[in-house]
């Protein structure tokens, strides 16, 4: 019999690579971008747009060499206005870069709980630096492919314990590890609510949903339903948060949380914070 949850169903990550240069390029009109994710200290650039040769397809960037070496192993935005003759970066790859005529170039990492899983490139065949406004493009396709990165990282996190836990593989979901699926669900809200773009904020509290869901006893259809900031709220109590600290990580003013909860209970049909915490699991409204 085949397990329910199965690892292998993870999205193929060089489409979020893409999908992140295509942000990129169409915020700042690059004619090249190109990137790709780092495996044992190795850069891999596996996502190419604009580029008129394949002397860039596939290549592998070492630590500590060439530009996106530099920014693998400074960790931080990186750009130069002459890839040719520019003195702050080693030329392993002169020759696939300018075969592509390419001069000026920027490169931003993408780091994910502190560390760099893949470098992002902006670049221009003319030698004008690249300003403020094509780092900070760069920047932000970077900001949400680390996010999308992280939200990948948490289903297969959560889908391996539960696949532990059904086949008998492992020890199960321990408390210390239940405790840290709930931090991470909160925490996971937390930010959907920091995010700007629509769409991606979206997509974060439907995973959020979704890890909530996986172990909850009714069928989907019967969960109460709860508002977005009712569920946040829940899930900082469900941490064990008082209404201030709540507010101080929602940043929201304790009056506001302490109403959310009101009308979360009240919803719950709960008597106390604790019973609501409960009841919200059960509906699998939280893990």
């Amino acid at each position: 019999m085949q397990p329910i949850w199965d690892i292998s169903m993870r999205p193929d990550d060089g489409d979020a690579f893409r999908q992140a240069l295509r942000l990129a390029q169409r915020r700042c009109d690059f004619p090249v971008v190109f990137g790709g994710p780092v495996q044992g200290e190795v850069l891999h650039l596996t996502q190419h747009i604009g580029v008129q040769t394949a002397g860039l397809r596939g290549l592998c960037v070492l630590a500590a060499t060439g530009l996106g070496g530099h920014v693998l192993v400074e960790r931080r935005s990186a750009a130069v206005a002459d890839y040719g003759s520019d003195d702050s970066i080693t030329h392993d790859y002169d020759a696939p870069v300018l075969a592509e005529r390419i001069r000026s170039v920027v490169a931003v990492p993408v780091v994910v709980a502190g560390s760099v899983r893949g470098v992002l490139y902006g670049a221009t065949r003319a030698s004008t630096p690249l300003g403020d406004r094509a780092t900070d493009a760069m920047a932000a396709a970077s900001r949400r492919l680390a996010t999308e990165l992280a939200v990948r990282d948490e289903v297969d996190r959560r889908l391996r314990f539960r696949l532990a836990s059904e086949t008998g593989t492992g020890h199960g979901t321990s408390h210390n590890e239940a405790e840290e699926i709930r931090e991470l669900h909160a925490e996971l809200r937390v930010i959907a609510q920091t995010v700007r773009d629509d769409s991606l904020r979206d997509r974060l509290l439907d995973v959020s949903r979704r890890l909530a869901g996986l172990g909850a006893a009714q069928a989907p259809g019967s969960r109460s339903r709860l508002s977005p900031r009712e569920i946040d709220v829940l899930a900082q109590v469900a941490l064990g948060c008082s209404n201030v600290e709540a507010a101080v990580r929602l940043s929201l003013k304790p009056e506001t949380v302490k109403a959310y909860l009101r009308s979360a209970m009240r919803k719950l049909n709960a008597h106390t914070r604790f019973e609501a915490v409960v009841a919200a699991r059960r509906g699998g409204l939280l893990p």
